[in-house]
Parts: C-alpha cells; sequence; structure tokens
C-alpha cells in the first residue's frame, strides 16, 4: 500500500510541474539561424574575428543583410588565386573628367555605381582641407599585361609578383580601384594618405593591402590602393574581419550561399 501510494505521489507531482521545452532559438528576425549554427559557419576564421561576431551577431546579421542587397559583381573575389576573364569589362564604366575630382590622367574611369561615394568622399576630405588626388583607376586586361610585364623586366619577377598583379589578377580590372596620390610608400604619412586610412571605409573604400599582410594578401603593403566594396562591406571588414579585406572577400565567396539559403522570405 505504501508503495502504492508513492508512485501516485510522483505521478501528481510530475503532472503539476509542466516541462520546460528547450527551443533553438534564432539570432536574428530576418533569419532562420542558430547561435550553434552562425558559429559552425565562421568556424574557419580567425579567432578574434570568431569573437566579435559571437559578441556582436545581431550587428553582424544586419550587416550581411545589407550585404545581400549589394550588386552581386560588387564584392567578387579578385587575387592571385581567383582571376577574371580577359574578355571582362564593367558594364557601366564612366569617364571622370566632368566631375569636381582632382585627375592624375585624362582616361581616368571608373563603374557609375560607386561614383555617389567617391563624390561624397572627395566632398568631405575637402571640408578637412584634403584633396584626394586620383592617379589610377580601371585597367583592361592588356592594360594590366603591359604594366605586369614592364615590371618583370625592369625589377624581376620575384619583385613584380609581389607589387604587381598578373593579368586577370588585378583588382583594378573591376573598375572600382582606386590608386590615390603619389602611388609610393610616401603616401602613408601625406595626408591624404593618413585621411584615407582613418576615413575611407565610411564611404565604401577599404585598404586592399594592409600593412603586415603580405602572407595574407599575397602583396606587400600599398597604401594607395583602395577597392570600393560598399559602406555595409567596409564596414563588416573594419569591425569584424580585422581590416583585412582578404579575410572578408574569402568569407563572402565561400558562405554567402549560406546566408541566403537562411535568410526568410
Amino acid at each position: 500500500m505504501r508503495s502504492l501510494l508513492l508512485l501516485l505521489l510522483t505521478a501528481l507531482s510530475m503532472t503539476s510541474c509542466p516541462q520546460v521545452k528547450q527551443e533553438v532559438q534564432n539570432l536574428h528576425p530576418l533569419f532562420n539561424i542558430s547561435e550553434k549554427e552562425l558559429m559552425e559557419s565562421i568556424s574557419d576564421l580567425p579567432a578574434a574575428t570568431r569573437d566579435k561576431i559571437a559578441a556582436k551577431a545581431q550587428i553582424f546579421l544586419d550587416l550581411i543583410l545589407q550585404l545581400m542587397e549589394s550588386p552581386e559583381d560588387l564584392l567578387i573575389l579578385v587575387d592571385k588565386e581567383h582571376t577574371l576573364e580577359k574578355q571582362y569589362v564593367p558594364p557601366d564604366l564612366i569617364n571622370l573628367q566632368g566631375y569636381s575630382l582632382s585627375l592624375a590622367g585624362n582616361k581616368l574611369e571608373l563603374r557609375r555605381m560607386i561614383i555617389p561615394d567617391l563624390l561624397a568622399m572627395v566632398e568631405s576630405s575637402r571640408e578637412q582641407g584634403i584633396e584626394l588626388v586620383i592617379s589610377s583607376t580601371y585597367r583592361s586586361y592588356s592594360r594590366q599585361e603591359l604594366i605586369y610585364n614592364y615590371n618583370v623586366q625592369s625589377l624581376g619577377r620575384e619583385i613584380a609578383d609581389r607589387e604587381s598583379a598578373k593579368p586577370g589578377h588585378s583588382q583594378h580590372q573591376l573598375g572600382t580601384t582606386i590608386d590615390f596620390g603619389s602611388i609610393d610608400d610616401s603616401f602613408a604619412s601625406h595626408p591624404a594618405g593618413i585621411w584615407l586610412a582613418e576615413h575611407g571605409w565610411q564611404f565604401g573604400f577599404s585598404l586592399s593591402y594592409p600593412p603586415d599582410s603580405e602572407k595574407i594578401t599575397g602583396y606587400r603593403y600599398e597604401p594607395w590602393h583602395y577597392r570600393y566594396i560598399g559602406r555595409h562591406g567596409a564596414r563588416i571588414t573594419r569591425e569584424f574581419f580585422l581590416n583585412q579585406q582578404q579575410y572578408f572577400l574569402e568569407f563572402w565567396k565561400r558562405k554567402s550561399s549560406f546566408f541566403q539559403k537562411k535568410r526568410v522570405r
């Protein structure tokens, strides 16, 4: 009888205390993604980047969402391993003459879609007494071929490969890359170089080859070489990817489809 009473009391206690159901919670209302899934998706990134994303997952996913609205070809990975076809020409190239810009040549072209942010950046720099001189912009495959071959002949292949991209591997072929100022190391300490390093990202321009990063990018430090990756792309690179454009663009190539699948439609 006593054992029967204990069984009844146990049964009553179980029915009176509802079980708490453990649910996997999403991190963002516009993504079907859990914290575990997010951390798995970034497991191959540097530890410092993983920590930053884990600490600010909502902000990170907000930026990812904005990147999905960017033109698809804005974030193409072009480096020593990933190439553009010889016939690739950006669809909306325009000449920069006629705009209020300081140009070091007559035939300097960029994609139309980046001009508004470029003009905004130049206007902002001028308010602080800084003039940004545009020295080199879009280069065709054949133009880059001439430059690379000249550098090989004058510098030797080993040095040329640290400073000059082979044809098809140059960001300049994208039409979204600018060399500013003197195009030499002195630009790093020039007022324009200092201003760009501090403020360029606010307008979508990211330094492609930062200092002490040759093992990451394949190229030596080039303080004059900026690629436009959009305001959201430049911000996410700065805040989460250690200001390493290469890390971000590699990540986006690998994982953009993953986030597209997880997006709430």
